[in-house]
């Protein structure tokens, strides 16, 4: 099977040059489901492009009738922050410009949706099927008034019109995936909706964070936040309803690496998520005992992170992916002074149990920085 590949100017620089997204999509014989892939949304999180790159090769040895519906595969999606370097290390998590985090400026049409009752309401005695074109409809036509906005004299600032050329890309899909890692060292692990823990044991990760409360302004968040809340406003009327329409964010390893461990579960949970979904016809997906994998979930607000009390030397921290019990030594600081005084070593230790997921690249901390984080 060969892709159809489109390139997506995003924006044109001062210098006369254009930075552009480039997307791969692969058509299946029959028509189908949609899925929607990206990666390096921040910029020293770089293990997704490897992924992708892995599935372009894997999906284009199969045959046409082996797939269903659509894949849509995005890598380096956001080439402003890969390229952002400071000395010999790549950061990208944040605009330079207007400092804003990449991953929450995304547009969420609920918030805009201001008869989402009355909406819900007419559509009670529809098929799903019907609920979802008409209400995806909704989505697009204010989709296009963001558009109508950056056509205007007025413009938008770069942040809106990059969000809009990646949000037009997938809000028709039935799953998204957003690749990921820490952008310090972390496990693998994934972000889950509500309703979903039990679709998530296809990623066959050990980990996962329980989205409980969401904002609508990451990615995922506003790709699923509209059919949530959907959903909650068809429940009071009486209507109980699961769209088939998932939203994914991979946390796959650490930043500035390419952990082949970290690349390999990534490959292999999204050969599995697909087939799952009936996308992919492959052999021996989607694993027999996918039912029976076990899954952690940590709802996201009793995530526990440390930040250091004082500034120093960070040593003897607890390896990454330790399991620790409470008054356990997480770290130490090794402060110094100007105080005439000799440097002193600060115990840190935990303050519940849990297991260590993501942890500083940098040794070294002011106070109010961050050291670890744990499930």
């Amino acid at each position: 099977m060969i892709p159809t590949i489109s390139t997506i100017p995003i924006q044109h620089l001062a210098s006369g040059d254009r930075l552009s997204i480039q997307v791969y999509k692969f058509i299946g014989a029959q028509a189908g489901k949609k899925a929607y892939l990206q990666a390096n949304l921040h910029g020293a999180e770089i293990v997704g492009n490897a992924i992708i790159h892995q599935l372009i090769e894997f999906l284009m040895t199969l045959d046409a009738t082996q797939l269903t519906g659509e894949i849509w595969l995005v890598p380096v999606c956001n080439p402003l922050s890969t390229n952002q370097r400071t000395h010999f290390f790549s950061t990208g998590r944040y605009n330079i410009y207007d400092g804003k985090d990449w991953n929450r400026i995304f547009w969420d049409y609920e918030k805009e949706c201001d008869d989402l009752e009355e909406f819900a309401k007419s559509q009670v005695y529809l098929d799903p099927a019907e609920i979802r074109q008409n209400y995806l409809k909704r989505i697009q036509f204010g989709l296009k008034k963001q558009f109508e906005k950056i056509q205007s004299p007025t413009g938008l600032p770069f942040n809106e019109r990059y969000r809009y050329h990646l949000q037009s890309l997938c809000f028709d899909a039935n799953y998204v995936i957003d690749i990921h890692s820490s952008s310090n060292q972390a496990i693998d692990y994934l972000y889950c909706f509500q309703s979903r823990e039990e679709t998530a044991k296809a990623f066959l990760l050990n980990y996962g964070i329980l989205m409980s409360e969401y904002d609508g302004h990451t990615f995922d968040e506003a790709f699923i936040k509209p059919w949530l809340e959907l959903k909650k406003k068809l429940v009071e009327f009486g209507k109980t309803i699961q769209f088939d329409i998932e939203s994914w964010t991979l946390e796959c390893g650490s930043g500035m690496q390419m952990n082949r461990e970290s690349v390999k579960r990534g490959i292999q949970g999204i050969k599995n998520y697909l087939a799952q979904k009936e996308i992919l016809k492959i052999p021996g997906f989607p694993i027999a005992k996918t039912a029976e994998h076990e899954i952690k979930f940590t709802i996201k607000s009793q995530v526990k992170q440390y930040y250091a009390p004082s500034g120093g030397m960070i040593q003897s921290r607890v390896e990454l992916g330790s399991s620790i019990q409470a008054g356990q030594l997480l770290y130490q600081i090794l402060t110094f002074n100007k105080n005439g005084e000799l440097p002193v070593l600060i115990d840190i230790c935990a303050e519940a149990e849990g297991l260590v997921y993501d942890v500083s690249t940098n040794y070294a901390a002011n106070e109010g920085e961050y050291v670890l984080s744990v499930l």
